[in-house]
C-alpha cells in the first residue's frame, strides 16, 4: 500500500484528534493528497474545530459508533487519543480493521508492543513522535515500524507526516530519546526566549519590546541556519568577533557548562520517558 509523490494518500482516519492529530489531518487536506480524512472527537464543540474542506468531522456524542465506522472505511488509523486510553479504544475498532490496515500511534509512551498485542496479525504498527509545530507546517517527526510493517507501510505513513514537517525514520529503541529532543525541544527554545526577554526587561526594554526582540531573534537566527546551509558552529562564529562584545558573552554561556545542563535535562527527560512506558 504505497503512493507516488503525485498520487493521492489512501482514506485516512484519525482517532481522537487533538491539537496535534487535528493539526496532521489539517495538514494532509491542505496538502491536496487527502482522498478521504475522517476524524473523531468527543463532543460536538471540539468536532466543530476541525470542520475544514476535505475533512469529515464526527462527534461522538452524536455519533456513538463514530470511531469503529471512521477505522472501518480508513486504511491508515492514526490513534491520538490520551495513552491511558489507547487500550480500550484499540479493543474498540479492532474487529472492524480491514486486514492491512495500518495503525499509527501519536500516544507518547505507548509501545508497539502494546498495540500489536491488542490488533493481533495483519495489523501493521507504526509508532510515531511528532512535536507541536506541527501547528504551523514545521514538525519534526520520528518514525518507529512495528515487527509487521513492510517498507511500503512506512512509507505511506511517512508522506503522511511530511505534511506538516520533516520525518526521521529510527527505531523503536531511539523513539523515547528523540522525544527528549525534538518532541520537548520547542519547551527548551520557548524557556531560552523567556530568559532573554527577561534580561531586556532587565535593562529597562518594556516586556512587549523586550519580548519582540528575543522572539525576532531566535526566528531570524534559525531562519539563517535553515537558508545558509551553514553548520551553527561556524554561524555562531561569524557573530563572535575576537575581542568583541559576544564574545565575552558567549564565555560566559560556556562557563555554566550548557553542555552539561542540557546532557542533564534530555536524561530527566528520558528517564521520565521510560517510567511512562511502563506505566509509572
Amino acid at each position: 500500500m504505497t503512493t507516488m509523490p503525485d498520487q493521492k494518500l489512501p482514506p485516512l482516519a484519525f482517532l481522537g484528534a487533538g491539537s496535534m492529530g487535528g493539526a496532521i489531518a489539517k495538514g494532509v487536506a491542505g496538502s491536496g493528497l487527502g482522498t478521504q480524512i475522517t476524524v473523531t472527537n468527543r463532543s460536538a464543540a471540539r468536532a466543530e474545530g476541525i470542520r475544514v474542506p476535505g475533512i469529515v468531522s464526527v462527534a461522538l456524542e452524536q455519533a456513538p459508533t463514530g470511531n469503529q465506522d471512521a477505522a472501518a472505511s480508513a486504511d491508515v488509523v492514526v490513534v491520538g487519543v490520551k495513552p491511558a486510553m489507547v487500550p480500550d479504544l484499540l479493543r474498540e475498532i479492532a474487529p472492524h480493521l480491514r486486514p492491512g490496515t495500518i495503525v499509527v500511534s501519536i500516544a507518547a509512551g505507548v509501545t508497539i508492543a502494546t498495540f500489536e498485542g491488542i490488533l493481533g496479525a495483519g495489523i501493521p504498527v507504526v509508532r510515531s513522535m511528532p512535536n507541536t509545530p506541527a501547528l504551523v507546517g514545521r514538525a519534526v517527526t520520528g518514525l518507529a515500524a512495528g515487527t509487521t510493517a513492510t517498507p511500503a507501510d512506512l512509507a505511506v505513513v511517512r508522506e503522511v507526516f511530511e505534511t506538516v514537517g520533516t520525518v526521521i525514520e529510527v527505531p523503536e529503541s531511539e523513539i523515547d530519546a528523540l522525544s527528549t529532543i525534538s518532541g520537548s525541544g520547542p519547551a527548551y527554545v520557548f524557556l531560552l526566549i523567556e530568559k532573554l526577554t527577561d534580561a531586556a526587561v532587565g535593562k529597562g526594554f518594556d516586556r512587549d519590546a523586550a519580548r519582540l526582540m528575543a522572539e525576532q531573534t531566535f526566528i531570524g537566527a534559525a531562519e539563517l541556519l535553515r537558508a545558509s546551509g551553514e553548520d551553527p558552529v561556524e554561524l555562531r562564529r561569524q557573530v563572535t568577533s575576537p575581542k568583541g562584545t559576544t564574545e565575552r558573552a558567549i564565555a560566559v554561556l560556556e562557563a555554566a557548562r550548557l553542555d552539561a545542563v542540557f546532557a542533564d535535562a534530555t536524561d530527566a527527560a528520558l528517564a521520565r520517558a521510560r517510567e511512562l512506558a511502563q506505566g509509572a
